[in-house]
């Protein structure tokens, strides 16, 4: 916290404690001046901080506070002066508290950005900072550290805590050749990895900006606060001065004064913003200011791209098809042994479904690839080949080879084994096992209008939308024309759109929210997004939707109910309901009440 205000609060607890105690020590002559002094004190940084802001262009509403210990010292009124000091810097450590309380979640994830990192260098390690990695430098993880840039296993095993990027409270284990991102945190033992990206484009730089951003911005309710908040302060001066003036009672104005609060604008609604923005960030939802929380917070329709969005974004194994007298297993065993040696999305996808079956590999010899068709090799004596239709079949010396039927948007590859086709395997980009749900998710998060908006075959995304509940399935889609169907969802209502490919990049910036799928995600998408998703989960997109409906609730319920109860106080004491002292307290007691209603979009 402020070393100054928790001075400021020291000084006015012992200045309103010292004058209560000065007639029972024989210094009763000295209460009005101890109380007086202290308030003085609190009303001296008070007045400076108030020409502070109002040299920066802004209105000061602490100016009521002012005008409140000010009146009371000029009237003869020192308990009701120290009061009103007391509850002015009890208020201002509140604030500090809840706004730390609000932003913890930002400051965990800039605190946890690394300096340097261990690399290796003419058979040595060295400790450089992470500006100079470059892609290709091998780098030394030990237990603990956050790892650097992003980049990929090369020797031992990866155990990381990803808690702080994605909210994720399991490990995620990465073996050799797996990719880490930065930022994680490593919790077993050593590991040694290749960086893959300079830090300035890794993933974890990218959320520290977005951060830094998200803590600059000012969100438009905000800013609609300021605006309100000074036609309060007008209200109270004249409800102040209406009350001198009719009753010519200065002590009934000075508790009028000292009654308003407008803390309910000036604290509750930043804080519930930024509580918002943290609470969706522990789930994995980055969003690059409050302005992207309360525009989602209003979004009924949402444009989605399929590829790596509802898909997984590559091909898996769907099915085997052996020809006569070859098993399935068999096949996929030969076709995987041989695949092993190639870095294809194709193979690592066969490669995969054949250790998810627990099948053995065989080591493959003497392999030739031919780059996007195929390749060749020698596995357990027998000569395999994988590809496509055409290229196995020229390997075979035919025109062609026979082709079973598939639906739109399975792709096919062929094996062959020692000279004679083997079968074929169907590859497809599925559906993620969690996207119905997550779809179920955010309709009951507010969303009412879903559209699929892709650029592969109208047959593929009818296929993938079918059973998905989508209330529009647009295909062969280019950018221009996503652009246009985001622009035609926007005249309905607010449009979030979600996407992660170069081709989504302008959707994204048309939107009134874009979202990007970061983890995947390509650079332009992220760059053009305003909120990222660092999980590939749009279960966690409809949790960030929902932390932003309830912050954004929650800002204007504290709003109406503390400036209610602050009207309240203040009609009350211009009828002499209330005491200044009482006044001054119940103000406090509204502003505690308002900033612990805040602070529940933290929960």
């Amino acid at each position: 916290m402020n070393p100054l205000r928790i001075t400021l609060f020291v000084l006015a607890v012992a200045g309103l404690v010292g004058g209560l105690l000065a007639p029972h020590v024989g210094l009763g002559a000295y209460q009005s001046w101890i109380w007086g002094v202290a308030a003085g004190a609190v009303l001296s940084v008070l007045l400076y901080e108030i020409v502070t802001s109002l040299l920066a262009g802004e209105v000061g509403l602490d100016l009521v506070a002012g005008i409140s210990i000010s009146a009371a010292l000029a009237f003869g009124e020192t308990l009701a002066a120290g009061v009103v000091a007391l509850m002015y810097a009890g208020g201002q450590l509140l604030e500090d508290y809840a706004a730390n309380r609000a932003r913890a979640d930002m400051k965990a994830l800039l605190a946890r950005v690394p300096k340097t990192a261990l690399r290796y260098s003419d058979g040595h390690l060295e400790e450089v900072a992470i500006d100079a990695i470059r892609p290709g430098d091998r780098l030394l993880l030990r237990q603990g550290d956050i790892v650097p840039v992003d980049g990929r296993v090369s020797n031992g095993r990866a155990l990381l805590d990803m808690a702080a990027l994605t909210g994720e409270s399991v490990p995620v284990k990465s073996g050799e050749g797996q990719d880490v991102q930065s930022g994680a945190r490593s919790l077993d033992t050593a590991f040694d990895m290749v960086a893959t990206r300079p830090a300035s484009e890794s993933t974890y730089a990218g959320i520290v900006r977005l951060v830094q951003a998200a803590q600059a911005a000012k969100a438009p309710m905000v800013r609609l606060a300021d605006r309100y908040a000074l036609v309060f302060l007008f209200v109270t001066i004249a409800l102040a001065g209406g009350t001198w003036y009719f009753t010519g009672d200065r002590i009934r104005m000075l508790a009028v004064l000292v009654s308003a609060t407008p803390c309910p604008l000036i604290l509750a609604v930043p804080v519930a913003i930024i509580a918002g923005m943290g609470k969706a960030a522990r789930r994995g939802v980055l969003m690059k200011g409050g302005p992207v929380l309360e525009t989602m917070a209003r979004a009924v329709n949402l444009v989605i791209d399929k590829t790596g969005t509802l898909t997984r974004g590559r091909a898996e194994l769907g099915g085997i098809i052996p020809a006569a007298h070859w098993q399935a297993d068999e096949m996929l065993r030969l076709a995987a042994s041989l695949e092993q040696a190639s870095a294809h999305v194709t193979a690592a996808s066969i490669v995969a479904a054949a250790q998810a079956r627990g099948l053995t590999l065989a080591y493959p010899q003497e392999v030739r690839e031919t780059a996007g068709e195929g390749l060749e090799g020698i596995v357990e004596g027998h000569r395999v080949i994988v590809g496509g239709h055409d290229f196995v079949a020229r390997k075979l010396g035919l025109s062609a080879l026979p082709r079973p039927e598939r639906e739109p948007g399975t792709a096919l590859a062929a094996l062959a084994v020692s000279g004679r086709l083997a079968g074929h395997f169907l590859l497809a980009d599925a559906v993620r096992p969690e996207t119905p749900l997550a779809l179920q998710k955010l309709r009951q998060a507010g969303i009412k209008r879903i559209v699929l908006a892709s650029g592969d075959a109208q047959a593929v995304v009818d296929r993938i939308g079918e059973g998905l509940g989508l209330d529009l399935l647009r295909g062969e889609l280019k950018p221009e024309e996503k652009v246009a169907i985001v622009r035609e969802e926007r005249r309905s209502g607010i449009t979030l759109m979600v996407g992660d490919g170069v081709n989504d990049a302008p959707a994204l910036a048309v939107a009134d929210v874009g979202i990007s799928m970061g983890a995947t995600g390509s650079a332009a998408a992220t760059e053009s997004a305003d909120a990222v998703l660092l999980v590939d989960d749009l279960t966690r997109l409809a949790e960030g939707l929902s932390a932003a409906r309830r912050a954004r609730a929650i800002a204007v319920q504290s709003v109406l109910a503390g400036l209610g109860m602050s009207f309240a106080a203040m009609i009350a004491a211009a009828f002499g309901y209330i005491t200044v002292v009482e006044g001054a307290l119940l103000q406090e007691a509204i502003d505690v009440a308002v900033i612990l209603n805040a602070l529940r979009a933290l929960r």
